[in-house]
């Protein structure tokens, strides 16, 4: 079992810059898949980036040059380095994890994690 807790979520200006935060506690193993999601109201949820076993990244087109996902193996913490966010950034945030590392096309895909946090919630004014 994976438990997730993500922090850092505000209220920021069009231009600016937030760093989610994800702490996952439980035993994950060596080889894993970790990934930001998020979901703006009445929208469906979708895949902003992941990383797998902390070395290969993979970004939303949307967020490609804006967003850093990285990993802290040590602490086991999951970062989301966000900057020149948008309004259109706004959305609430999860973070997700699985066991294992599965096709590279299902990266960004709701389906492919088991585990998810409670959200953080970013909001982006214009």
């Amino acid at each position: 079992q994976i438990q997730l807790v993500e922090s850092g979520g505000g209220s920021v200006q069009g231009g600016g810059s937030l760093r989610l935060s994800c702490a996952a506690f439980g035993y994950i193993g060596t080889t894993y898949r970790m990934a930001w999601f998020r979901q703006a109201p009445g929208k469906e949820r979708e895949g902003v980036a992941s990383i797998d076993s902390g070395i290969i990244t993979n970004y939303a087109d949307s967020v490609k040059g804006r967003f850093t996902i990285s990993l802290d193996d040590y602490k086991m913490t999951l970062y989301l380095q966000m900057n020149s966010l948008k309004p259109e950034d706004t959305a609430m945030y999860y973070c997700a994890a699985t066991y294992g590392v599965g096709r590279a096309g299902e990266r960004l895909k709701e389906s492919e994690y088991n585990y998810w946090g409670q959200g953080t919630q970013v909001t982006v004014s214009s």
